[in-house]
């Protein structure tokens, strides 16, 4: 009985006891900024390549997207993630550096 008791005690002070435990750890380190959207390079690239409109666009918009996606990667190589955690992150990563900011 007495080993009841105190493995009772033991449950319901670990119990009463985590929460505490867990609102007194550090926050984690907010996560690296994505690299700026547009490589410092796309505009330069296109430009030797003599792109124009249409075909401007494009190329602009994928590399940007090239650069978010290795960026993103680093950042989760960085957090070691793996599997659908990596891919999750590197898509809302990549989202997040490529979407246009209302002005």
């Amino acid at each position: 009985m007495k080993k009841f008791v105190l493995a009772t005690t033991c449950a319901l002070g670990a119990t009463l006891l985590a929460p505490l435990a867990l609102a007194q750890a550090p926050a984690p380190a907010p996560a690296p900024a994505p690299a700026a959207p547009a490589g410092p390079d796309c505009p330069a690239q296109a430009s030797a390549k003599k792109l124009a409109g249409a075909a401007l666009n494009s190329f602009l918009k994928k590399c940007e997207r090239d650069a978010a996606t290795a960026s993103c990667n680093t950042a989760a190589a960085e957090k070691k993630l793996a599997g659908a955690a990596k891919t999750s992150f590197t898509k809302k990563c990549v989202k997040d550096a490529t979407e246009k900011k209302p002005q």
